[in-house]
């Protein structure tokens, strides 16, 4: 890695540009270093991810929250969940959100890109139109297992030639899986089985994607950053680096952007101009001051701040769940050591998140009173999972309760209409933005997680669980819960994803709001892009990480057009 101890290493003598270390600065990185006449410096506020819980597909639980290589931003209090004040995990290591993540891999819907093609009115973000940027983005690999992958996805629309990992998970814990297969047969009206919910239509049950490579987590700066990608001259990384401001500069027309940077708050700045063009990654919480006041960055009308959702756990007849490995040190390290000598194998090769995923329409009689914020009649409102263990561990309470085995389900709603914001807090960049994610401020999304609870209840309460799944470890929650109970639950219990966007929102090119135009140049300064989810006008339905994936893709090419 050609990393800096100071800027003045890198002679910018030639088409530099600058950009910061996440999903979609590495992608764009890597593209733009692949022309030799390209130099690059790439910055990043943290480390490098070292260590087994950052490879490790398993242990991201402990990655989160209070973690050293975690901005470890808080929200302001949030009336709609009774006042609670959040957590909010984000990424501060090369890679960002991509090295700490649940490893996800969902593209959205169709009608997700289309709307983006249509409120920026640019065809390019259309559904057709970013197919070759999945595919450039996908490396479809086997399971870790190596099990025969038929009837679980459908490779005619997976990439296999691309840079960052894509797989089914690789262990399995029958007869957990067989259930879900029954579920999806007793109540196939509600979740159907869909053999790829990356297909662009993902209502129905299927089996989950993730990043990951033969047991090992694919991160942004494990593939568009790895080796082979890394060593290139015009490639310079500079670590432990957090940009500060960025000024525009008009006394040299062949400069264009300053960036200042610093590693403490009182150490020293630095500054470097790109002579073409400076593109911001920092995600949609990490904004660096600039020089001009953009009214609407971060408050812009349609910042949704996104997925907010509940878990509910059960105690279940059976000891094959995740739960001991969460509570016993020493069963994960006897896991670690199989993980090893078998390169990436057992239960410690697949995430926590779990094995099936489902997408849901809401009821057609909410629509009577509410709007329908789809995008689409083929697209979901609800996204859900069912995971093999508690899914409300963390670090604060890895060990509550302190025995028992669990399953969970979780449902979480794709098309909040609450808004929030992330505002600057003081002039000091090294201090926490005021963070307020709106969450259940609006009728409708109260109403939404409650229904998308009776979603998750009709699943566990199936007749292929019976024998099963035993008592709620949730207090008061029941298949028979009221209206009442449930909305109650959701204030007590809800939380957002993290799944961010809208802040720095396209929006067409000439608009009067928003924060960049379509080819993600922000409006009123000359060559500065945003490429990351913070451009994203709404929230997919899905994970964000994967769409930031291929919004980079495109926005590399955009850029490469301009300065060919």
């Amino acid at each position: 890695m050609n990393q800096l101890q100071n800027c003045r290493d890198i002679n910018p003598s030639t088409s530099l540009s600058l950009a910061s270390g996440g999903a979609g600065g590495a992608v764009v990185a890597n593209r733009l270093t692949e022309n030799p006449k390209f130099n690059v410096l790439l910055l990043e506020a943290g480390p490098i991810p070292e260590g087994d819980n950052y490879t490790v597909p398993f242990f991201n639980l402990f990655l989160r929250p209070n973690s050293p290589r975690d901005w470890n931003y808080t929200s302001v209090a949030q009336p709609g969940l009774n006042n609670k004040v959040l957590f909010y995990p984000r990424g501060r290591l090369l890679g960002g959100c991509t090295s700490m993540n649940g490893m996800t891999y969902v593209r959205g819907s169709k009608a997700d890109f289309d709307r983006y093609a249509s409120v920026t009115g640019d065809p390019g973000w259309a559904w057709d139109a970013i197919q070759p940027y999945i595919l450039k983005n996908e490396h479809w690999v086997p399971p870790t297992d190596g099990h025969n992958e038929t009837g679980e996805f459908d490779p005619a629309i997976h990439g296999f030639h691309g840079i960052n990992a894509g797989s089914l998970p690789g262990f399995t814990t029958p007869p957990f899986e067989s259930m879900i297969e029954e579920v999806s047969q007793e109540l196939s009206d509600l979740f159907p089985f869909n053999l790829d919910y990356n297909s662009g239509f993902p209502l129905g049950v299927g089996w989950q994607q993730s990043t990951i490579k033969h047991g090992t987590r694919s991160s942004s700066f494990t593939s568009y950053l790895g080796p082979g990608f890394i060593g290139r001259p015009n490639l310079h990384v500079l670590i432990n680096a957090q940009a500060t401001r960025i000024i525009q500069t008009r006394q040299n027309p062949k400069e264009f952007l300053t960036v200042e940077f610093a590693q403490t708050r009182h150490g020293p700045r630095y500054q470097l101009t790109a002579s073409k063009e400076g593109r911001h990654f920092g995600g949609h919480s990490g904004d660096p001051e600039t020089s001009v006041e953009l009214w609407h960055w971060g408050s812009n009308g349609t910042p949704q701040i996104g997925h907010p959702g509940g878990i509910l756990s059960y105690f279940v007849n059976g000891t094959d769940t995740w739960d001991d490995i969460l509570r016993n040190s020493t069963l994960r390290e006897i896991l670690l050591d199989e993980w090893k000598t078998t390169n990436g194998g057992g239960p410690l090769g697949i995430s926590f998140t779990g094995s099936h995923i489902f997408f849901n329409r809401l009821p057609s009689t909410i629509f009577a009173t509410y709007p329908d914020p789809a995008p689409g009649p083929d697209s979901p409102h609800i996204q859900g999972g069912v995971w093999n263990g508690n899914g409300n561990s963390n670090l604060a309470d890895i060990s509550i309760p302190a025995d028992g085995h669990f399953i969970s389900v979780v449902a979480s709603l794709t098309t909040p209409t609450s808004r929030g914001s992330i505002a600057l807090n003081t002039t000091d960049p090294f201090q926490q933005p005021l963070i307020d994610f709106g969450c259940l401020t609006d009728e409708f999304d109260v109403v939404a997680v409650r229904e998308g609870l009776k979603i998750a209840l009709a699943f566990i309460g199936a007749k292929a669980w019976q024998g099963y799944v035993l008592a709620p470890l949730n207090d008061n929650i029941t298949t028979a819960s009221s209206d009442t109970d449930l909305e109650t639950f959701a204030r007590a219990n809800a939380s957002p994803s993290g799944h961010v966007v809208g802040t720095a929102s396209m929006s067409p090119r000439g608009a009067d709001y928003g924060v960049v135009d379509p080819d993600l140049l922000v409006k009123g300064i000359q060559n500065l892009r945003i490429v990351d989810a913070s451009v994203l006008p709404y929230v997919p339905a899905g994970n964000t990480q994967t769409p930031t994936y291929i919004l980079a893709e495109r926005a590399a090419d955009l850029i490469k057009a301009k300065w060919k």
